[in-house]
């Protein structure tokens, strides 16, 4: 009877273990997942022009603060290589978006990095200015993180600062939907990917006990979420006379 119950609690174990595991393969891939059809609507349709590159910026600059973030207050791995692997999604997305416009660009003039130029901040004509960038913000990062890597306050705030650009990500879209007065050219697909992402990260946060930051970030880009697929209904005339 005992080796039984021996059994059913190592079945239990191994199960409970393999869903870990397979969340935690979620979590570390899946919010790079939504950009796949946006990637594929850039390459079929050959236009940017729906997407906004700012949501880019945002997890760029809010997946490099959360890498140092952890350098300060080592909390799961799981979200140490998430932050990787969606830094590697958003070059691959800006490399396909500066590719497209430099295909479609009939102006000459050229942009870059090192102009110094705010009116052009974020619409460079190359992708190597964008690498620059981030490439001179992880800089400026890993030296204030070496200098004041002792001070709570410090590595909190950058907690904090990680969580409230992330929870701004679908704020550039939302703005370009309203400037367009379409969503024309956006993928909904990576809204709907969005959404279900969020819930399941906020959730994921919760039941981790991760820090506060985090299931407060996911909330808040749930609603966004939700303001964005808002947006589809009422701008795509098609969709709303089949409702």
């Amino acid at each position: 009877m005992e080796i039984e119950v021996d059994i059913q609690e190592e079945d239990m174990e191994g199960s409970c273990t393999l869903l870990s595991w397979l969340a935690s393969c979620v979590m570390v891939f899946g919010g790079a997942l939504p950009y796949v059809p946006q990637y594929q609507e850039i390459q079929r349709s050959s236009n940017t022009e729906g997407f906004s590159t700012r949501v880019c910026l945002l997890l760029l600059i809010a997946n490099i603060l959360r890498i140092f973030f952890w350098i300060g207050k080592q909390f799961e791995l799981t979200l140490l290589l998430q932050s990787v692997v969606m830094i590697i999604t958003m070059l691959a997305m800006l490399h396909l978006c500066c590719n497209t416009q430099q295909a479609n660009r009939v102006s000459t003039n050229q942009h870059h990095f090192t102009d110094l130029d705010l009116r052009y901040f974020w619409s460079w004509s190359a992708f190597e200015d964008y690498l620059l960038f981030c490439f001179a913000f992880t800089v400026l990062c890993a030296f204030l993180t070496l200098l004041l890597l002792d001070s709570v306050l410090f590595v909190e705030g950058l907690g904090s600062l990680a969580v409230l650009f992330e929870a701004m990500l679908g704020v550039p879209q939302l703005l370009q939907n309203y400037h367009n007065h379409s969503t024309r050219g956006m993928s909904v697909k990576m809204v709907l990917l969005w959404t279900a992402g969020d819930i399941f990260k906020t959730t994921y946060f919760v039941m981790n006990d991760s820090p506060s930051q985090f299931w407060v970030c996911g909330a808040v880009q749930i609603l966004i979420d939700m303001a964005i697929l808002l947006q589809v209904l009422y701008y795509d005339q098609d969709i709303r006379v089949k409702l």
